[in-house]
């Protein structure tokens, strides 16, 4: 799933970007990503070890190399590997249950508004869901009808209200990660984006949209018989569901997303000069991507860059490191010790966002050789950053990922990780 950094091959990303000019929402190379990760699914887990037995796992220290003595490097495989499976196993059974749900919803709304297009449920993958924590998922609802971007256009002031009233001050200018989206950055536009409905003074208006959608899902429940088993969360500015799976309920975002494919947004000033990760080869492949636009807030569309990072983990460790492993372990510790719960103030995104910076500062293989010093980089990494109630975005360093995070929580977290910092045992229940 996305929040899974999959190996998909030996073939170059640049070689891939050259042959995937594919007409339809995907393209070759995607859809040779989507059939790879499914394979690896098919694989057999070595080592998996009884579930019903505590595994305790002793003496992690980042300088100290003859305490790893003490574990074996195998016991420490078995555990992990027994812990990851199961994760996977859950995740899997729910995301098939939970996508079902989604394509019939969706299904049901595209044919009352066109603008929404319905999710595609598939039995390998699905990119358009991304697990942030095992019961917590974003969902992007593609929208249909708004073709051939063309960037932003001069700034101009904007004075009117949701209810199109006019102000007396102008509105707060995008932000970090915000932006207005203007019909008129489209060369192509269906009519209904130009309904007053969603559309201020030539603004498509994320919260009008979402007004829309959130009417659309409640119908939707209700005629797809859907009452007992889907619930629609109030008092949120985005459109949350709570969804009863086999595994337990889980909470899902349903998130209207427009796609920007081939096009690389002015904030995002990337990569940086001098930097040696990623590849040149593999920057240009992840542009390629473009980028999307979700309706998150009242005004202004959140840039979203979930292509490019789903390509940026892809081949993670070809020259032979130990990234990938090392994410795996910090995400377990996040979900078992850290941060547990159904709602997290830290997600599997804000881990994949250390491991990027971490990687670019460490691109060198011999970084990411011993597994005990480049875990403890990260956590360290991890800690600084939940300390400071501070982490930048990776494509957009201007944008704070913690800035709305409630502060208590993290720093609870926080002591939690210096816990362990100060006496290093990794211990999965």
């Amino acid at each position: 799933m996305a929040d899974e950094l999959s190996h998909v091959g030996k073939e170059t990303c640049s070689e891939q970007v050259r042959r995937s000019h594919v007409s339809g929402p995907c393209s070759q190379f995607q859809r040779r990503f989507i059939q790879r990760v499914s394979l690896l699914r098919k694989l057999p887990t070595r080592f998996v070890l009884p579930l019903e037995k505590k595994q305790k796992v002793a003496a992690l220290p980042g300088n100290d190399q003859e305490a790893m003595k003490c574990l074996p490097e195998g016991d420490l495989d078995h555990c992990l590997l027994s812990k990851m499976d199961l994760r996977q196993q859950q995740i899997s059974q729910t995301v098939e249950e939970v996508q079902k749900i989604i394509h019939l919803l969706t299904t049901e709304i595209s044919h009352h508004d066109s603008r929404f297009e319905a999710v595609p449920a598939s039995d390998t993958y699905n990119d358009s869901i991304k697990v942030l924590a095992p019961s917590l998922f974003h969902v992007a609802v593609p929208l249909r009808g708004l073709a051939g971007y063309k960037g932003v256009r001069p700034p101009r002031w904007r004075y009117y209200s949701l209810q199109g009233t006019k102000l007396s001050c102008p509105l707060r200018d995008p932000e970090g990660l915000q932006q207005w989206l203007e019909t008129e950055t489209f060369m192509k536009t269906l009519w209904q984006w130009h309904k007053a409905d969603v559309n201020i003074e030539g603004d498509i208006v994320p919260a009008k949209v979402l007004q829309i959608f959130r009417m659309l899902v409640e119908n939707a429940v209700r005629t797809c018989h859907l009452s007992g088993k889907v619930t629609v969360l109030e008092k949120r500015i985005t459109v949350w569901v709570a969804v009863e799976t086999s595994m337990g309920q889980v909470e899902l975002e349903l998130a209207p997303t427009v796609e920007i494919p081939t096009t690389w947004p002015e904030k995002a000033q990337w990569p940086r000069c001098l930097k040696r990760w990623p590849s040149p080869e593999r920057v240009e492949c992840i542009k390629s991507f473009g980028f999307n636009l979700v309706a998150q807030s009242t005004y202004h569309w959140q840039l979203s860059f979930s292509q490019a990072e789903r390509v940026l983990c892809e081949q993670l460790d070809e020259d032979g490191g130990c990234r990938r492993r090392c994410f795996q372990v910090l995400r377990q510790l996040k979900e078992d010790v850290w941060c547990p719960g159904r709602r997290p103030v830290i997600t599997t995104h804000h881990l994949q966002t250390v491991l990027f910076w971490t990687c670019e500062k460490y691109p060198h293989l011999k970084d990411w050789q011993v597994f005990h010093q480049a875990l403890l980089r990260l956590v360290r990494k991890l800690h600084r950053c939940v300390s400071q109630h501070f982490l930048k975005h990776y494509f957009v360093p201007k944008s704070n990922l913690f800035q709305s995070a409630n502060p208590s929580e993290l720093d609870a977290v926080a002591q939690r990780v210096a816990f362990f910092l100060k006496n290093p045992q990794l211990e999965l229940p």
